[in-house]
């Protein structure tokens, strides 16, 4: 009998974006989904199987409760999921399976005990990295979310005042990186997305990028707020990053926003079908240090512009391909995100997010791009 090579998925949809890409659902535990000649199976629990079946586009659904019998005279024990799925491949008589980058070590363990080959295929679905039509309307959906989030931050920072020592309040109290941070999620989850680790980051906090924020923010100091949901429905992100000031910005943060800006500019301008992101990121920070912004490290802290110009995202906040590492295709969606920190003067980031057209970008933020908020 000729050996027989198929695709292996194990994986909850929820957190594994791979599973959720091949089988559109949301499952909170992990599940099998095999492929093979062109037919997919997946195995499931009783939980899930009947209402999968009215939402899937799946071959053929197995109920793990009835596959349990068969091995369990073999193991003395309830098995696993990786034993079903070791039983189906052996009735099969599939001798070999390809599977994801972030498979289980365990698993692929315990199907080579089982005389079964198991190979790496990266990216699994190469077709992730174009969006279809389908997909990039899922994206704007979790894109309005975030800028619902965002409406609702301006909004408090609008109504707040400045206080002793230039803290800013809100409802009677000192308006924190917390309390702010609760009304953009709780806006977001209104809207129908998911908040993750929403960055509300103030003063020299903002010169970290992936700094989430604390305490007290400040009336003339840089807040970062970077918002980047999960549409609850089809489990794609959005992103979105403005630079803002409550009150009046000095003169040092108001050139250092403008530069930003006109760097990010920059490179919305120049993204096409064929440009090399390498190239383009190269190319902003030598705009950066032309206006006198370097990129270095200053008392063991880097300063300047020292992370990526923007990254592609879908059913993952963080997909391949890196911006810098991509020559651009249409159907790419990035974003695009330069940055400028400096402690005492503040962090900026301003951050959209594209569609690469065959022509260029459909830039699908649309939010103004202001640093006072008075």
């Amino acid at each position: 009998m000729r050996k027989k090579c198929a695709r292996l998925i194990i994986g909850a949809s929820e957190s594994c974006a791979d599973m959720l890409y091949a089988t559109r659902f949301f499952v909170p535990d992990p599940i099998a989904w095999l492929e093979q000649d062109g037919k997919t199976t997946a195995i499931l629990s009783p939980l899930e199987i009947d209402r999968v079946r009215r939402v899937a586009s799946i071959d053929e659904l197995l109920d793990s409760s009835l596959l349990e019998k068969k091995p369990a005279v073999k193991l003395r024990r309830k098995p696993a999921l990786i034993d079903l799925v070791a039983d189906l491949l052996a009735r099969r008589r599939i001798r070999s399976v390809s599977v994801p980058g972030s498979f289980s070590h365990a698993d692929a363990v315990a199907l080579r005990k089982k005389r079964i080959g198991v190979s790496v295929e990266q990216p699994f679905f190469p077709g992730r990295e174009l969006k279809s039509d389908w997909e990039v309307q899922q994206i704007i959906r979790a894109q309005r979310q975030a800028e619902s989030g965002l409406a609702r931050g301006l909004e408090v920072l609008r109504a707040s005042k400045p206080g002793r020592g230039s803290v800013l309040v809100w409802a009677r109290k000192k308006l924190t990186s917390e309390i702010l941070r609760g009304e953009i999620d709780a806006a977001v989850i209104r809207a129908g997305g998911l908040p993750a680790n929403t960055i509300v980051a103030g003063g020299n906090q903002a010169c970290d990028p992936h700094e989430r924020g604390s305490g007290p923010l400040k009336a003339g100091s840089a807040i970062i707020l970077d918002i980047f949901p999960r549409d609850q429905k089809s489990g794609y992100f959005g992103d979105l990053t403005r630079t803002v000031v409550r009150g009046h910005a000095s003169d040092a943060l108001r050139n250092l926003h403008q530069t930003v800006l006109d760097g990010q500019q920059q490179v919305l301008r120049s993204i096409r079908p064929g440009a090399d992101g390498g190239k383009l990121q190269r190319g902003v920070q030598d705009f950066f240090v032309s206006k006198g912004y370097a990129t270095r490290q200053d008392k063991g802290r880097w300063v300047g512009f020292f992370h990526g110009t923007g990254h592609s995202l879908g059913l993952e906040i963080h997909e391949a391909p890196r911006f810098a590492a991509t020559i651009f295709k249409a159907g790419q969606i990035m974003t695009v995100e330069p940055g400028l920190y400096y402690p005492g003067i503040g962090g900026v980031r301003i951050e959209d997010l594209v569609l690469v057209t065959d022509r260029g970008i459909r830039n699908l933020t649309k939010v103004e791009k202001f640093l006072e908020v008075t």
